[in-house]
């Protein structure tokens, strides 16, 4: 009787295997673990395009408009182009824009913001008022306009995006910044004699880094978006397969709604959009949580 009860239950090594599974499932952030499984599949999309896919989106494969079948999974669009093809090419655009904005923003932040909060005075006082010039004006009305004068292209819609979203991360290191210049050690290293350039390295870089980093995934799910509205509007490069212009070429299209192509040509790039959008958005939320705990909440 005692032999059958004992086997009825797991052993203590197998209790103790599942006891440390279940704390390691229950500690496990799920923003950042499932955001993170997603970009890591849209980043390999696009490593990999020449490979995964199935023809050249600039080729003309295909009857304009063919519906969804074995040849092309997602059907073509009206010219004739395998409309996969183009969904698999577009990651590219779209996560070299988000990579591209997000470090030029923070980068402008980081000098702007870096160089106010520490230094202070006359320094400040004229950053400050450009920034908060920069902040007054209206960015999507200047943001179209830039993209209409500018030649169209990828480096220059990351410019764009990259010049005018960087002012209130930029606040936000300044604040930070002044706060730290305060600090005890901040002044004897002073006194010391160790120079700006070392005590900001040292001491107040590693001190704001996630900060940065919170700053880099904010402009990195903006930037997506700014992009695919961007060729949506037809202020980007037309000759490169991007969301944005697919949704575009798709709306385009007279009585699109009125059929089903929206299922296969407008819905999948809109999908693929707010997928990555949402993918960077949780991993901040994620990021931010562990870095500040007083956000965790606890039942």
């Amino acid at each position: 009787m005692k032999a059958s009860l004992s086997s009825s239950y797991p052993s203590a090594p197998v209790m103790q295997i599942l006891t440390r599974l279940y704390a390691w499932i229950n500690n496990l952030d799920w923003d950042i673990l499932l955001s993170s499984l997603i970009l890591i599949f849209i980043t390999s999309i696009a490593i990999f395009a020449p490979l995964i896919s199935p023809y050249d989106p600039h080729d003309f494969i295909g009857k304009p408009l063919e519906p969804p079948s074995s040849a092309h999974l997602l059907g073509t669009n009206d010219a004739g182009q395998d409309i996969l093809s183009e969904l698999i090419y577009g990651t590219r655009i779209s996560l070299s824009v988000a990579i591209g904005a997000a470090l030029g923003t923070m980068l402008l932040s980081l000098i702007i913001g870096g160089l106010s909060g520490y230094f202070g005075g006359w320094l400040d006082r004229i950053l400050m008022r450009f920034t908060d010039v920069m902040l007054t004006l209206p960015r999507l009305p200047l943001l179209i306009l830039l993209a209409s004068f500018l030649d169209a292209g990828l480096w220059q819609t990351i410019l764009i995006i990259a010049l005018l979203f960087w002012q209130g991360k930029a606040r936000l290191i300044r604040a930070q910044v002044q706060s730290l210049r305060q600090r005890g050690y901040i002044k004897m290293a002073r006194s010391y004699g160790a120079s700006s350039l070392y005590i900001f390295q040292r001491h107040i870089l590693p001190q704001i880094a996630p900060l940065i980093v919170f700053g880099l995934v904010a402009a990195a799910g903006q930037a997506v978006a700014m992009e695919a509205g961007l060729a949506f509007l037809g202020l980007g490069d037309a000759t490169a397969k991007s969301w944005g212009l697919m949704m575009r070429f798709a709306l385009n299209l007279p009585g699109l709604l009125l059929t089903e192509r929206w299922l296969w040509w407008l819905l999948p790039p809109a999908l693929s959009v707010t997928v990555l959008m949402l993918a960077i958005t949780f991993l901040g939320i994620g990021l931010e949580r562990i870095w500040n705990p007083r956000l965790e909440q606890h039942d």
